[in-house]
């Protein structure tokens, strides 16, 4: 199965953790460096994923997949958004080795079916129900149809919000930015970036209405430099703005660093793209061309944007939350001589989403599911806030699980024997302050140890 390199979410978290201002105070929000202080594991969400991918009465529905981007609807359900969802039934362990774990059927060399995207339901109460149809439960296909007009094109839907159908409307709609990806030889094993579309959904009904373009990428020369927008989106004084990345130099995963850029577009215009405008450094302008990053540039340099962002860069997904008035970024620990890649999360934060962007600060390795193999090659990525579910007992954040492989046929062997392999876990999180000494080791779990991983071959995992 292929996969793919996300780069990820922007949320706002209400009340405490506002990005915008409440009960008609603008005074801004004071501002300081914050980071990871405490995390623990969330059992209840992982092993709701789990139960459902698990349930073998629903034909044709997500057992396990990656991207796992959330967006809440007005009547309280969570649209789950993934990418490269295998839509194969579950059977109950001990698998075909004798193993433990809850498996798919690959005997004969039989391929589970799987597609490009899927997006999942869950009920006000946080249960799992239906994986929304693209095809039939005979034949179970993309919910977001790969395009026609270029064969080996496909999207792959990333962040979600809900706003007006247009600005100032009763009417509310459920917008869906997405990647447009084309098959390319190596290192492009995940696809060459092509363009960003929106998606409008209907509501309550969640009918795929339309599909638009609104940023075309296919003419910039270097693909490393492509900017896809739709990593994070968070409604703030009237604008949705919209975190993008480019796929960097396309060096190996575990030790690339990619780029964050930043537009903004009026509430309940995401779909039009003559209403977007993006970060030049200085101010905002209508022309993608002329966007700079904002966050990123590799270990010791500035971000060619003039505001020095970062001492490494950011790995291919990245995720924000805002508290109070800091802005904190949760990615990859990517790049640079210290640099942990597929294992640790760390963070940066800054006083504005377009910077500039202190860190990176300690933050943590993320757990990986039980798995009995002598030679373990599984692996944590795409780090993504979901500020939706924010409690009490601090902020939850999602980390895809795969396994690194030197091939298409490996990969799949092993995430098929054991299907925890290729599913999302979850963890809470709480921020603290940073201390004048914190710098980018991994906390809670020990010193990150310097990356070194297996050449991908036909089968990349993001990170």
């Amino acid at each position: 199965m292929r996969c793919r390199r996300v780069t990820s979410l922007l949320l706002a978290v209400a009340a405490g953790l506002a990005g915008c201002s409440v009960g008609g105070d603008t005074r801004p929000a004071p501002c300081g460096g914050l980071h990871i202080s405490s995390w623990s594991q969330d059992h209840g969400v992982t092993d709701e994923f789990a139960r459902y991918g698990d349930d073998a009465s629903h034909p044709g529905a997500w057992t396990g997949g990656d991207g796992t981007h959330s967006v809440r609807l007005p009547d309280g359900r969570t649209l789950w958004l993934a990418d490269d969802p295998v839509l194969d039934p579950v059977y109950p362990p001990p698998n075909p080795l004798g193993q433990p774990y809850p498996w798919r059927d690959t005997t004969g060399g039989r391929t589970p079916v799987w597609a490009h995207n899927a997006v999942l339901v869950m009920s006000a109460a946080g249960r799992l129900e239906r994986t929304l149809p693209g095809g039939t439960p005979a034949a179970p296909a993309a919910y977001f149809p790969d395009p026609s007009a270029v064969p080996q094109v496909w999207r792959w839907p990333v962040q979600g919000v809900v706003e007006p159908r247009s600005p100032g409307a009763a009417e509310q709609v459920v917008r869906i930015l997405l990647w447009d990806r084309v098959a390319g030889p190596p290192p492009w094993l995940y696809g060459v970036p092509l363009a960003t579309e929106v998606a409008t959904l209907s509501l309550p009904g969640l009918r795929l209405e339309s599909i638009v373009q609104v940023s075309d990428q296919s003419a910039v020369p270097s693909p490393g430099r492509r900017v896809l927008y739709g990593a994070g989106a968070v409604h703030a004084d009237g604008w949705t703005y919209v975190f993008g990345g480019d796929d960097g130099p396309g060096r190996s995963p575990a030790l690339a660093t990619s780029q964050a850029y930043l537009a903004r577009v009026p509430q309940g215009r995401l779909a039009d793209p003559s209403a977007w405008r993006y970060w030049n450094g200085t101010g905002w302008q209508a022309s993608a061309s002329r966007a700079v990053p904002v966050l990123g540039g590799g270990e010791g340099g500035g971000n060619g944007g003039g505001n020095g962002n970062g001492r490494r860069g950011v790995g291919s997904s990245l995720s924000v939350v805002r508290q109070d008035g800091t802005w904190v970024l949760f990615t990859m620990d990517a790049g640079g001589p210290a640099a942990s890649g597929l294992s640790a999360v760390a963070t940066y934060w800054a006083c504005a989403p377009q910077g500039p962007w202190h860190g990176p600060a300690a933050g943590f390795r993320p757990p990986l599911p039980q798995d009995t193999s002598p030679q373990s090659a599984a692996v944590v990525y795409n780090p993504q806030i979901h500020a939706e579910f924010t409690r009490r007992d601090g902020l939850l954040l999602s980390y895809d699980v795969n396994w690194l492989g030197t091939s298409s046929a490996q990969v799949g062997a092993e995430v098929n024997r054991n299907a925890a392999l290729y599913r999302p876990r979850f963890v809470r999180l709480r921020l603290g302050p940073v201390a004048a000494s914190s710098g980018p080791s991994a906390s809670s779990a020990g010193q990150a140890p310097a990356a070194a991983f297996a050449t991908f071959a036909t089968s990349p995992v993001r990170h």
